[in-house]
């Protein structure tokens, strides 16, 4: 994206935001979880997970994979593993029911579970959309330049994966870029590369060159995202990854890529039982190659349009799928991943808006602890919007204020002094209450317009959009880099030069 000015819009300063940089604190939950199943149906949902697991099973297509799952006592018939109840118990209680990913800021290191809440960046998208130049296709400059927003803003508290990716990268090394953007242009915890085996093992020679070989095997310094091939697949590929990870004590989000009525029933409730069987299959192979690897419990759930066959986003239906997986991993005493600003909208304009509120509001409901996706989506996930993703980033600031809760009741809370002294008919606009708080009373959107309408037309009737658009460029312009340590970068570099030779010789 461009970051020249756009003539005839207001700008905002350059320093304006500057010192939101150093107030990213991730949210601690206030707010109780929503329940929407009683537990007898949640006893259902687990019952009949098991019974598929049992039953019907889960194709590994990995012999490693399944060698280690033999030993481990599941049952293997070809590609297909089947575990007993207990087996399968037995593992998820060997994972972790929180964790601390590090970052290179130790005050950006992520809490994984518990009551905290962590925000991360769209994932995926092969384009790329802004209000100036369209859609196309996405480049490494566009990486760098999501990196550095992500890092910029004080409501991303996670740096994220493959915000995009880099179509002008070879395919073979992209992976190393992308995971040295991460470091060099953020100091917020990143995800690891899961396209292959041999790319996951970079990611963890990456990661011990940051922060040191033993130390990453106390905390994780990676956290990737492992997804299950629905209906009821892992295939080499994710399995490859997932074994490495575990090997090296990294986190892994175990998350089933699931549309009901295409790669599971058309009914939510056959299609969570499905995803849950999905999600403890390799949950508890994680476990096995190595108990105690932090792990995260993922749902992906959402519908098909059954008229065209595409993805439905914002849904009631994946509302009820997000609220109902929540519950199934407190169950497990897991961390719980869904969530997303989820849109089928190609641009950033209304639709893009409701749909994804439609997904977050009961991703923050069911006590979502990471919430991928958080900003950038649009297009079914093929594309990353530049605007959506500053405008997403305010709602997430809205949330975080919800998340938080009402506050403690205290004297100072209650005013009662400034109810007192206001009379019928007056205002607390000048009271020494609100002249001691006015500066962080209250949550403000800063790319909102709240000026009435004549103010408004004066300044030059800016959308929403138009004020995203000013934010980016002022923001990549005046973005400097976090410091990152001469000897660390060299090392890297060095890793980096020497396994592109390896991947791509001559």
């Amino acid at each position: 994206m461009s970051t020249d000015k756009a003539p005839g819009k207001r700008q905002r300063s350059a320093g304006e935001g500057a010192d939101r940089l150093q107030a990213v604190t991730q949210p601690v939950r206030n707010i109780p979880t929503y329940d929407l199943l009683d537990q007898a149906s949640l006893d259902r949902l687990h019952d009949v997970s098991l019974m598929i697991l049992d039953e019907v099973g889960i194709v590994f297509l990995q012999d490693e994979a399944k060698r280690i799952l033999k030993e481990h006592g599941a049952r293997i018939d070809g590609d297909t593993v089947t575990f007993a109840p207990e087996l399968v118990m037995e593992y998820m209680e060997k994972a972790p029911g929180q964790f601390t990913q590090l970052a290179r800021n130790p005050d950006h290191s992520a809490i994984i579970g518990g009551d905290h809440v962590c925000f991360a960046p769209v994932y995926g998208p092969p384009f790329v959309y802004d209000a100036q130049h369209g859609r196309r296709r996405a480049t490494l400059a566009d990486f760098d330049n999501f990196v550095k927003l992500a890092y910029l803003s004080p409501h991303i508290h996670h740096s994220g994966g493959t915000i995009v990716e880099p179509n002008d990268c070879p395919e073979e090394t992209r992976h190393l870029d992308m995971l040295f953007s991460h470091i060099r242009h953020s100091d917020k915890a990143f995800m690891g590369s899961v396209t292959s085996a041999e790319n996951a093992a970079d990611s963890v020679a990456m990661a011990e060159i940051l922060f040191g070989k033993d130390e990453i095997r106390q905390e994780p310094a990676l956290l990737s995202l492992i997804n299950v091939s629905s209906p009821r697949q892992l295939d080499d590929r994710m399995l490859g990854a997932l074994t490495v990870y575990a090997r090296a004590r990294q986190a892994v989000i175990i998350t089933p890529f699931i549309l009901s009525g295409a790669m599971a029933p058309v009914s939510i409730a056959g299609t969570i039982a499905q995803q849950n069987a999905e999600a403890l299959a390799g949950l508890a192979y994680a476990q096995m190659v190595e108990p105690g690897t932090p792990v995260v419990y993922g749902s992906f759930l959402t519908n098909v349009d059954l008229k065209s066959g595409a993805p439905v986003f914002g849904s009631p239906e994946s509302q009820l799928g997000i609220l109902a997986s929540a519950q199934l991993a407190r169950r497990y005493n897991l961390p719980f991943r869904s969530g997303g600003m989820f849109a089928s909208a190609k641009v950033t304009d209304a639709q893009a808006a409701y749909e994804s509120v439609m997904t977050m509001l009961p991703a923050i409901q069911a006590g979502t602890h990471f919430i991928l996706h958080a900003a950038g989506w649009l297009e079914n996930g093929l594309t990353a919007g530049y605007e959506k993703f500053a405008l997403d980033c305010e709602v997430l600031g809205m949330l975080e204020r919800q998340i938080q809760g009402l506050g403690d009741l205290s004297d100072e809370e209650m005013a009662l002094d400034s109810i007192r002294e206001v009379p019928p008919g007056g205002h607390h606009l000048g009271t020494p209450h609100t002249m001691k708080r006015f500066r962080d009373a209250f949550y403000r959107a800063e790319l909102f317009d709240y000026l009435d309408f004549d103010m408004w037309q004066a300044e030059g009737s800016q959308s929403a959009v138009d004020h995203a658009q000013a934010y980016i460029e002022n923001a990549l312009t005046d973005y400097e880099p976090p410091e990152l340590e001469p000897e660390v970068e060299r090392a890297l570099l060095d890793f980096i030069t020497t396994r592109k030779r390896e991947l791509i010789p001559g």
